[in-house]
């Protein structure tokens, strides 16, 4: 029984049949294992041998070892994966969607929100061409020589104030300039305009020389010219027009009035008290204008013109009353010789006369000038000239 053993169908085999039909699975020497162990081991290799078999009988060509397990593991993988079922889009009778209430709301609050937009707007445009500040801007740049940039920054600020007719406060425009440069005639080209577009009664001229010289009281001054401007305002509110008030030679205002000034221009009064636009004209600063044009009439650009000018300025009357702290400062700057000669040819041509360029470039060399940075700017302005062209 040791040297012959059953195949797997019952017949008896020789052990070196098996081995040459086995090849290099030969089984081991008898004389090392046991018989059972030796049966077991025979099972096994023929089960090898029959597998070889089996898949040598296959049609597909043979492939190196190995080179199947990716495609195997894959569809291993795929068998794995649970199926992912869709819902049926065959249904008769689909869920009905729910439209939002909300929508229609806020399509109409958007509306409302751009109609009141655009009325505001328009009712601001309706208020700006109440007071034609066009016409103003275009006589302001024909008769005021020599400071554009000046009339722009009034402009500006005239422009944002009457665009609308409730405010926080008053607007009070400080305009300084050296003499002869056109103080008092900017105050006299504002005054006529608004008589023109709000009436008379609207518009307070106040020259502090006339109306409150050195041996009045000045209590008495600062009283008066408080009262005025209430009747004014008062006026003006009922019509809702924003008055104008001009207080010229404001450098010849004492303590009391300009304490009267600053009390009216507080926040915290009447609504009518605080629609009022102040425009006070003074030589207060001149030396700091003065000297900031000659120091910087070098420069090749014209972006220096008033530059921190005003801030120093408003610092530097601030210390002297506070009145000087809540106002705009607008500086009007020293006038070069084109603008004097502008002065003489408007002036000649108000009096009747014809006047030749020569002739009036002549009269213009014989005032006084400042001389710096290859410029010439005159010490008077265009003071002057109303009483050369007299003697003519």
């Amino acid at each position: 029984m040791t040297d012959e053993e059953y195949s797997d169908d019952g017949v008896l085999v020789d052990e070196e049949e098996d081995e040459e039909e086995e090849g290099e699975t030969a089984a081991p020497s008898p004389s090392i294992f046991s018989p059972e162990l030796r049966a077991v081991m025979h099972v096994w290799n023929n089960y090898k041998a029959m597998k070889k078999r089996r898949l040598g009988s296959s049609t597909d060509p043979p492939a190196a070892p190995g080179a199947n397990a990716p495609a195997q593991q894959a569809q291993r993988r795929r068998k794995r994966k649970s199926r992912v079922l869709f819902p049926s889009d065959s249904r008769k009778f689909l869920p009905k969607q729910k439209r939002s209430r909300a929508k229609p709301f806020l399509f109409l609050f958007s509306i409302i929100v751009f109609l009141q937009v655009y009325n505001a707007i328009e009712n601001l445009d309706d208020h700006v061409l109440k007071y034609d500040l066009e016409s103003l801007e275009k006589t302001l740049a024909r008769e005021v020589f020599g400071q554009k940039r000046a009339m722009e920054t009034l402009m500006d600020h005239l422009q944002d104030y009457l665009s609308t007719y409730s405010h926080q406060r008053p607007l009070a425009l400080s305009v300084h300039g050296p003499s002869g440069v056109g103080k008092s005639h900017l105050g006299r080209l504002l005054a006529r305009h608004f008589r023109s577009v709000v009436g008379d009664k609207l518009v307070v001229q106040y020259f502090t020389a006339h109306s409150c010289p050195p041996e009045e009281d000045p209590g008495r001054c600062a009283a008066e010219l408080a009262a005025h401007v209430t009747r004014v305002t008062a006026l003006a509110d009922e019509d809702d027009h924003i008055p104008l008030v001009v207080l010229d030679e404001a450098q010849l205002m004492r303590p009391a009035m300009l304490d009267a000034l600053l009390d009216l221009l507080k926040p915290d009064q009447s609504n009518e008290l605080l629609n009022v636009v102040y425009v006070l004209l003074s030589n207060l600063g001149q030396e700091h204008i003065t000297r900031h044009v000659l120091h910087n009439s070098s420069s090749s650009s014209s972006s220096w013109k008033g530059q921190g000018m005003e801030d120093m300025l408003r610092s530097s009357l601030a210390e002297a009353h506070p009145l000087w702290a809540e106002v705009d400062v607008v500086a009007l700057l020293l006038l070069e010789k084109s603008h004097v000669v502008e002065c003489f040819l408007e002036e000649m041509m108000r009096e009747g006369f014809y006047p030749e360029l020569g002739h009036v470039e002549q009269l213009a060399a014989e005032l006084s000038y400042y001389s710096a940075g290859g410029r010439q700017y005159s010490q008077n302005g265009c003071k002057q000239v109303v009483a050369r062209v007299n003697t003519l």
